[in-house]
């Protein structure tokens, strides 16, 4: 029996549209599992994770990268009413398209609702390096843009009972 390839996948998921597209759904995601299925699934071996950088995370920060995501940070700004503003999605592209263009991996996951994805998806089916889309969002918030590119999308609550969390995280704070 011959041993098929293990195919060399990365994965770029949209921090912020994860977990708002998780937390509207009122469900929570096992990030830890969530890694674990992106491996199983899709054959993913390197997992970016883009999030705003806020020193009062860093908690969070380090829980990601123990559970196997690299952490692509942004800076962040504040607006008018003081909402941390960290956009990543131009720092996304920008390494998914490197990524392709040096060959790094053999395809690529984009995890997000996002439209402004959906031109990026396109480009990664016409170079052969797509794999799927997975949206966080439930389907009807899912970007009208990004189901017009007719590329596969897997949402997040389909496979709800294999990454959801089971019980609260153990707190370590007294």
């Amino acid at each position: 029996m011959v041993n098929k390839k293990q195919q060399n996948n990365f994965a770029y998921i949209d921090g912020n549209n994860l977990y708002k597209g998780v937390t509207k759904s009122n469900w929570r995601i096992d990030l830890i599992r969530f890694r674990k299925w992106l491996s199983d699934k899709y054959n993913v071996t390197k997992a970016y994770y883009f999030i705003g950088l806020v020193p009062e995370q860093k908690n969070l920060y380090l829980f990601l990268q123990e559970a196997g995501y690299v952490l692509v940070f942004k800076e962040i700004s504040y607006d008018k009413e003081e909402n941390a503003k960290g956009n990543c999605d131009a720092d996304l592209v920008l390494k998914s398209v490197i990524d392709a263009y040096e060959n790094s991996c053999d395809k690529q996951v984009l995890i997000t609702s996002d439209g402004d994805f959906s031109g990026l998806a396109k480009f990664l089916d016409e170079k052969g390096k797509f794999k799927t889309i997975i949206s966080p969002s439930i389907t009807s918030k899912c970007s009208i843009l990004l189901k017009r590119t007719n590329l596969p999308i897997v949402y997040l609550k389909d496979v709800k009972s294999k990454i959801q969390m089971k019980k609260p995280p153990l707190r370590t704070e007294p």
